[in-house]
């Protein structure tokens, strides 16, 4: 297990978050496009939506980005939750940088944007994933069917939640 450090988002990382968005694995377990260009890509990261708090998991020494979580803030009557949505790069799988970004996300919903409900949709096949996911309290709501279009068919996802 690598000891990954997490901060919040800035643009000096923009080509490694880039390399995410675009790795194929990526790609397949997220609702990421492929072909997306750089420049399509660094667009995204500088103009993020509102209530949007950005995440990097960084090598210890500072010098490269393997993953990146958004926790983005609902409005109005659900301003008391947020969806998550997270890449990691392929490199790093299972080395502990998905669990640094979770623990962190989770960290910040509850004890400084008072959060109640943390939320997230995870392709069914993500195996990898939903156990990241449940092994930080979120429960299975329900399963979304046909819920995208990936690599020629239609694919279901879980709809998890972890209420505080």
């Amino acid at each position: 297990m690598t000891n990954f450090r997490v901060t919040g988002f800035e643009m000096a990382h923009w080509s490694d978050a880039a390399d995410l968005f675009l790795a194929p694995e990526c790609c397949y377990g997220t609702l990421q496009l492929p072909y997306q260009s750089r420049d399509e890509v660094k667009r995204k990261l500088e103009n993020p939506p509102p209530n949007m708090h950005r995440l990097l998991a960084l090598l210890p020494d500072g010098s490269r980005a393997v993953g990146l979580l958004a926790l983005r803030r609902y409005e109005g009557r659900r301003a008391h939750s947020a969806n998550i949505g997270m890449k990691v790069h392929p490199d790093f799988h299972g080395q502990g940088a998905g669990s640094a970004l979770m623990q962190s996300a989770i960290e910040l919903a509850d004890r400084w944007l008072d959060l109640d409900r943390l939320q997230l949709t995870v392709f069914v096949d993500n195996e990898r994933a939903i156990r990241l996911y449940e092994k930080f309290d979120f429960e299975r709501e329900g399963t979304l069917r046909k819920y995208a279009y990936r690599d020629g068919e239609y694919v279901d996802t879980l709809a998890m939640a972890r209420l505080r």
